[in-house]
């Protein structure tokens, strides 16, 4: 048997492995609290029109929003749920967080032969996405209702061309730290999925979570930050109620990335922005630990 060949079998035993890991496991900790499912007028009609084409559905695990453990993800899969759209030679790029869809929706306007994958278990922000994918008569886009995890850890290894994170839910206080989605657990999940060279992009307006990537992300051996811009950020964590006392404290420099040019200006970044918040850009390369 060749090295390459001896390569693959040991990660694919290695995504068999974390795979059953990440199941076992699952929901001791998720990076949301569940919210009103209830949609209004507008969009519930919505919801009724756009989601037999652009919902993605795949076998439901033992838990609300999970995935089963036997579900195994590649390129034929998604053509086969995908159905009329799918680009079998686009890049397949799946974003976690789609909040109210701008960002996910502009990405697939502009790039019409590349295939998106949203991500977002809350209903009237999938709804409302929905709305936007049919109103631009979009085929190359397709939503999910699940916990990001465990459809990360579903994946085969290397389908993914890039992976978006864009602004997730902060958990300020101290106590609910555990509780940000960016885990060396995903970032497992995250690395197994994406080929070769592909990228994680992040971003957040708080100060704070961009030291908690920074420390899961840096000291990572599959990963290489590739950004080009330098910060100063505080080198201990804050809570809610204390971030003032941040500016106070010891600080060093950490890499960066410049805005990635894709990502569409949100309400959202927009009122961070006038708040006078900075923006924190990420780009992780997958590499092969070495």
């Amino acid at each position: 048997m060749s090295d390459s060949e001896n390569t693959g079998l040991r990660d694919e035993t290695r995504h068999d492995n974390a795979h059953e890991q990440v199941h076992a496991h699952r929901r001791a900790v998720v990076s949301y609290v569940r919210r009103s499912s209830k949609l209004d007028g507008r969009m519930a009609r919505a919801w009724d029109a756009y989601s037999d084409e652009y919902m993605m559905e795949f076998e439901k695990g033992d838990f609300e929003l999970g995935i089963s453990s036997s579900v195994r993800i590649d390129r034929g899969v998604l053509a086969e749920k995908w159905g009329e759209g799918f680009n079998s030679q686009g890049r397949i790029i799946v974003e976690i967080g789609t909040g109210q869809g701008e960002n996910i929706i502009g990405a697939a306007t502009s790039h019409p032969d590349d295939n998106f994958i949203g991500v977002e278990v809350y209903t009237p922000g999938v709804a409302h996405t929905l709305l936007m994918a049919g109103k631009n008569e979009l085929h190359n886009v397709r939503m999910l209702q699940v916990n990001a995890p465990e459809l990360l850890s579903a994946f085969a290894p290397s389908v993914i061309d890039e992976v978006w994170t864009f602004f997730p839910d902060p958990w300020p206080k101290t106590k609910h730290h555990k509780r940000r989605i960016v885990q060396d657990s995903l970032a497992d999940a995250v690395h197994r999925a994406l080929v070769d060279g592909g990228v994680w992009r992040i971003a957040t307006d708080i100060d704070d979570y961009a030291l908690h990537v920074h420390e899961v992300m840096d000291a990572r051996a599959d990963f290489v930050n590739i950004g080009d811009v330098i910060v100063s950020l505080a080198t201990e964590h804050v809570s809610k109620g204390t971030a003032d006392s941040a500016a106070e404290l010891p600080h060093a420099n950490f890499t960066e990335s410049t805005r990635f040019e894709g990502r569409i200006l949100t309400n959202f970044e927009n009122k961070g922005l006038k708040a006078g918040r900075t923006i924190h850009d990420f780009t992780y390369q997958r590499v092969n630990e070495q």
